[in-house]
């Protein structure tokens, strides 16, 4: 009998951690698989990070920490936000949590109540959804198009705007589809905003440096924006620290202070090593990890040359991340070797069962028409993968 409970029940899993999860299993069984569908890059940690975690151990960094955050880590936040993104936080609008996900979970629990909405701009990040059902509010999916590179206009969100519209959560660079905001579609958005004065942005921003036009633009930048943006960011991604478990949140004071109050009965303060070792990565220049960036903008170029060639593949250009989101609809309802392709979810286990590929089904993130295939692979590894795929459809 399950006595489990019915929010656990109703909890879907990860798409990506299944994924990933089914492809070890395979793995395990000598099948040669190559994963595509992690979002974690293949770099190492730069070695002046790992340096300043190995001194921290030296000086005997062992105890609780703050629940958020060392003050010399909310500094370096906070000139982060200066010197990247012109945002003037003070420490008590910074709160430092074991991930980008925890935040992501604070922000949520302090801010939601029972049937309060949230528009997602779709495609969405995978956990957004649950994260917000998980504490009693009512996910709104936007639904964007490939042909207008998966973003949300002023317009569309106008319409889904309702008396209960308490949030809106985006990313920008966006997971899963490497999609920008400029600024001014980000102002355009600020101006429908201002007739809803109670309603709150999360702005997550951990792709923020994996950009590939030049220039990030964040919510919070705007002055009438500033008190109702919640800016979530991290080190996971720019700097190859995605086991360290360090996110951030730059927020209103009433906000963060709530945050912080959820997190000490949660997890209280994030790991005291991983820490200091922030507080070096968030001091560098970004030139200091630009050698990745550069890498990830080749093998962009590199996996849309391979896809073009791949026929009902249709793609456009991500402008950030290290991710490409094909629509391969053109697909459904064929059978291809005896398996009957119905949606993104039937390809995905295609092509990890006939083309040992990894990728992620588009359905998890609120596109059933696409797939997400990550380039944070060796570029070897991006051709075989293709080769494969292309061969498995042909």
């Amino acid at each position: 009998m399950n006595q489990l409970s019915d929010r656990i029940n109703n909890l879907s899993t990860s798409a990506t951690l299944a994924m990933a999860a089914k492809a070890r299993e395979l793995r395990a069984e000598g099948k040669d698989i190559i994963g595509l569908s992690l979002g974690e890059p293949d770099f190492n940690t730069p070695d002046f990070v790992k340096e300043a975690a190995i001194e921290a151990v030296h000086q005997n960094y062992n105890s609780y920490t703050p629940v958020d955050g060392y003050v010399e880590l909310k500094d370096a936040i906070i000139n982060k936000f200066k010197r990247d993104n012109h945002l003037n936080y003070n420490r008590a609008q910074i709160v430092v949590s074991t991930g980008a996900k925890q935040a992501l979970f604070n922000i949520a629990s302090v801010m939601l109540n029972d049937g309060d909405e949230v528009i997602l701009p779709c495609p969405y990040w995978v956990s957004y959804s649950d994260i917000v059902k998980l504490n009693g509010g009512v996910p709104v999916e936007v639904k964007t198009d490939i042909s207008d590179d998966f973003k949300m206009t002023a317009a569309q969100l106008e319409a889904a705007i309702t008396p209960n519209t308490k949030m809106i959560w985006y990313s920008s660079p966006c997971n899963p589809s490497g999609s920008v905001y400029s600024k001014d579609e980000l102002r355009a958005i600020a101006d429908v905003l201002q007739k809803h004065p109670n309603i709150y942005v999360v702005s997550d921003e951990i792709y923020e440096h994996i950009n590939f036009i030049g220039g990030h633009h964040s919510m919070a930048q705007f002055d009438d924006m500033f008190d109702r943006t919640i800016t979530v960011n991290g080190v996971s991604k720019a700097f190859a620290m995605t086991g360290w478990r360090i996110g951030y949140i730059g927020a209103p004071d009433w906000i963060a202070r709530a945050c912080n109050k959820m997190q000490g009965q949660v997890t209280s303060g994030a790991n005291c090593i991983a820490q200091r070792a922030v507080i070096s990565a968030l001091g560098a220049e970004s030139s200091r990890i630009q050698y990745m960036v550069d890498e990830f903008k080749v093998r962009r170029k590199l996996i849309l040359g391979l896809l073009e060639a791949i026929d009902g593949f249709k793609t456009n250009e991500p402008e950030g991340a290290f991710y490409v989101f094909p629509n391969v609809s053109a697909y459904f309802g064929k059978t291809l070797k005896g398996k009957k392709i119905n949606n993104a979810t039937d390809m995905s286990l295609f092509l990890l069962e006939e083309a040992l590929v990894a990728t992620v089904t588009g359905e998890a993130f609120g596109n059933p028409d696409c797939i997400r295939i990550s380039y944070a692979a060796s570029q070897d590894n991006i051709k075989e993968a293709i080769k494969r795929i292309r061969t498995a459809l042909s």
